[in-house]
This record gives structure tokens, C-alpha cells and sequence, in this order.
């Protein structure tokens, strides 16, 4: 099969979810990705990473799109476990979400990758993360419902803004430099406490 980019989705693996070979291909797939995004990403440095041959990789995934869709709908799901939501304490979540991040920068360059390159694609990764994004939405509707947060805000908003303020430092590591160098306090804490604090101020934990 052709190894040029393919914007199709999964192919249907023979093995079950637990073949270890696949489960190796996508590791190797993050890395690769993360490192050099979904046009520069080759298929035979991810087969050698993965210890397999490029046609065991076409054998699970049509192309780098189809491939690239199954390895970011995977993050989107574990940073959503990871960093749980939690409608009432907003400052809490925007403050997992800056540690996730600080300590996984290639994971935000995964996700950002795929911004760039597939704006217009309907593939699996963007499917996975609309259905997360639905169901965060829905929470905190249901917040501004139970009187958790001020219902003077389009839950789309509070999301995006929470998220936004959150991965400012992870979306900008110039500034994330510059601050080493120059902010009265250059920590990863002082940075954390901003986040958190600009969250709490817009929307308050619930009492």
C-alpha cells in the first residue's frame, strides 16, 4: 500500500486490542508525531521504533492521517482521565491540566500538530474530541443548573477560556523563557498559581 497521507480512518485490526505490536506502532506513532508533526512524520522511522516493517504498519492503518487520528483520539481521552473535570472547582482542573502539560510538552505538540495540519479532516481524532468536549459542556451546564457557577456564561465559553488559560504557558514556551528569565518569580509554580488564580477570579469555586 501507498505510504502517502490518508485522511480515511482506522483500519479494522485482525488482532484484538491487546496485540502488542499495534500498541507499539502507536507509541512509536506519538513520539514520531509529537517530534516532527504529521507531514514530517516517515512510517519507516515509526516501524523501526516499533520494531516491526512498514507493511505491519499499513497492515493496522490506511496512512499517517489514519494513524495520527487513532494515536490523538488516545490522548484526548487519557488527558481527560487524567485531569478530570470537575464543574464546581474550575481553578483545580485548569491547575491539572497546566501540571499535565508541563510535564508531557510533546503531548500538547501532538494535539497542536493536528490543529495545524488537519483543520478540515473528520477524522477519528477530531470525533473523539468533540464527544469529550460535548459531555464537559454538559457538566457544566448542569453546574449553572445546580447554582455551581454563574449562569450569566455560555458553558462553551467557560470551557474554552478554562482550557485556553490553562495550556497559556504549554502554547507559548517563548513566553514560558522569558519568564525564566525575566518574571519577579521565574518558577513553574509561580506560573501554576497565575493559571489558577486567573481561573478563580473569573469563575470562583463553588461553596
Amino acid at each position: 500500500m501507498s505510504p502517502s497521507r490518508d485522511s480515511g480512518q482506522t483500519a479494522a485490526p485482525t488482532a484484538s486490542g491487546g496485540d502488542t505490536t499495534r500498541e507499539r506502532i502507536l507509541t512509536a506513532a506519538m513520539e514520531e508525531f509529537a517530534r516532527h508533526g504529521i507531514a514530517g512524520a516517515r512510517v519507516d522511522r515509526i516501524a523501526k521504533l516499533a520494531r516491526t516493517s512498514k507493511e505491519r504498519v499499513y497492515a493496522y492503518f490506511r496512512g499517517k492521517d489514519a494513524l495520527y487520528a487513532d494515536v490523538a483520539a488516545r490522548e484526548h481521552v487519557v488527558i481527560a482521565e487524567a485531569t478530570q473535570l470537575d464543574p464546581s472547582d474550575l481553578p483545580g482542573y485548569a491547575g491539572r491540566l497546566f501540571d499535565y502539560f508541563v510535564a508531557r510538552p510533546d503531548h500538547h505538540r501532538l494535539i497542536t500538530w493536528g490543529r495545524l495540519e488537519l483543520p478540515d479532516t473528520t477524522a477519528a481524532a477530531d470525533d473523539h474530541a468533540q464527544a469529550l468536549i460535548a459531555r464537559k459542556i454538559d457538566q457544566l451546564r448542569k453546574a449553572q443548573q445546580a447554582g455551581q457557577l454563574d449562569p450569566s456564561w455560555d458553558p462553551a465559553d467557560v470551557l474554552a477560556l478554562v482550557n485556553q488559560i490553562a495550556t497559556t504557558w504549554a502554547a507559548q514556551p517563548e513566553h514560558s523563557e522569558a519568564a525564566a528569565a525575566h518574571a519577579v518569580d521565574p518558577t513553574t509554580a509561580a506560573r501554576r498559581a497565575a493559571v489558577v488564580t486567573a481561573v478563580e477570579r473569573l469563575f470562583p469555586r463553588a461553596h
